[in-house]
């Protein structure tokens, strides 16, 4: 099996190109969506004080659901464009998106990983893009997460504006599958919304870790691109 993949640029100083600029791109701009969508999230679901005068006078609560739908639609279509570059795009534009499920050798890294993290040790083995446990974790818990406000969040959304294929292709099955309550499904929706705060200050507590822990810009790579070499080992 070959140690490195064919599409793992390197320089002569040991850098390595890992994320491409789509990505970062996209990861940014997520991240900009996700948290306006915690804000305004958390405002619609608990509002401010009723504010004095006509509602036209500063239609606060209406910028607060305009700003919460249009980074909904925004993160929607980055997941759409995510998916495309896990085909189109390096060898490390996949991890997240579409894990080697049926490798062997990912999921006894998996494990080998757990057992570093919960030992609260320093894996030795050595991984230029994500370790197994970071991969699927973020699938998990971003991916899995992500699809499921989408989906909720336009079934919200058409139930509002009525009739249209938003109301056909989300409002009306999804409604149906919480039992044909609008409630549930909004409550789920908010269920969801603290799954992703929880991933987040997970994914921040992580990426922080292991860069202080292994010194190879890991958090910078995010930004360059770039990350400092050292053997690439594949998963699949």
């Amino acid at each position: 099996m070959a140690t490195k993949p064919i599409d793992a640029q390197t320089t002569s100083d040991g850098l390595i190109y890992v994320y491409e600029a789509p990505v970062r791109l996209w990861h940014w701009i997520n991240a900009t969506a996700i948290i306006a969508l915690f804000v305004t999230g958390y405002l619609i679901g608990s509002p401010l004080p009723t504010l004095s005068g006509e509602p036209s006078a500063h239609y606060l609560f209406g910028t607060i659901r305009f700003i919460h739908f249009a980074s909904g639609q925004i993160m929607a279509v980055g997941i759409l464009f995510r998916l495309y570059w896990s085909f189109v795009g390096n060898y490390f534009s996949r991890e997240i998106i579409r894990p080697p499920f049926f490798s062997r050798k990912f999921w006894r890294g998996v494990w080998l990983e757990t057992l570093c993290y919960a030992r609260a040790e320093h894996s030795p083995r050595k991984y230029i893009g994500h370790n197994p446990l970071a991969i699927i974790s973020m699938h998990v818990m971003f991916m899995w997460t992500a699809l499921f406000m989408i989906a909720t969040g336009f079934a919200l959304y058409g139930e509002g504006e009525g009739a249209g294929w938003i109301h056909t292709i989300f409002t009306g099955p999804i409604v149906r599958l919480f039992g044909n309550n609008s409630m549930a499904v909004h409550t789920w929706h908010h269920f969801g919304m603290w799954a992703m705060v929880i991933f987040v200050l997970v994914h921040i507590y992580a990426a922080v870790r292991e860069d202080m822990l292994s010194r190879e810009a890991i958090i910078t790579s995010m930004i360059s691109g770039w990350r400092k070499g050292r053997k690439v080992t594949p998963l699949d």
